[in-house]
């Protein structure tokens, strides 16, 4: 089970790493609605590589069976391993190539309110917002547990209708 989790995980974290890097010369000129469909798009077609890792376990090691629990099992461990790939990327990413990043989002988000017509008021209010963040952001361990929350629940649903698809029971015998 340990080298299909780790392949598959590697490979399925690797894409999300390529991507995110391809990307990275491209962030000032694409909108942040783009990129958030870019990224996403990205982790569903790399979370496809824990249905192919499912079912190269299903056939090469537990001989065309598997049980949902050992499908979710094998999924999650991919998902694990993926999503940490991801999460190493955007670490290094953010502390070396954008550390702005956070100055940014801000003001994207408070540009947001007034092209929406907000008062000063929740203008103010959406500032402190940002500065609140961006102390929060700072801490490595809540960057890492925010960084993780993108990729996980996108694998995690990916590992549960794999799990399932992906079953089969023994055959029957013949009495």
């Amino acid at each position: 089970m340990k080298k299909t989790v780790l392949t598959f995980g590697l490979i399925s974290g690797a894409v999300m790493a390529a991507m995110m890097l391809a990307t990275l010369p491209f962030v000032n000129h694409i909108s942040s609605a783009r990129s958030y469909i870019l990224g996403y798009t990205t982790i569903v077609l790399a979370s496809l590589f824990i249905f192919f890792g499912i079912r190269s376990y299903r056939e090469n090691v537990a001989g065309g069976r598997l049980t949902f629990g050992r499908g979710f099992a094998v999924g999650i461990l991919i998902a694990l391993i993926s999503s940490a790939c991801y999460v190493a990327t955007w670490e290094v990413i953010y502390f070396n190539f954008m550390p702005d990043f956070v100055d940014k989002y801000n003001a994207q988000m408070i540009e947001r309110a007034k092209a929406a017509g907000a008062s000063p008021a929740e203008i103010a209010k959406k500032t402190r917002e940002g500065e609140e963040f961006k102390r929060m952001y700072s801490n490595p361990l809540y960057n890492v547990g925010m960084t993780f929350l993108e990729p996980f629940p996108v694998c995690l649903v990916i590992t549960l209708a794999s799990a399932g698809i992906l079953r089969k029971k023994a055959p029957a015998q013949a009495a």
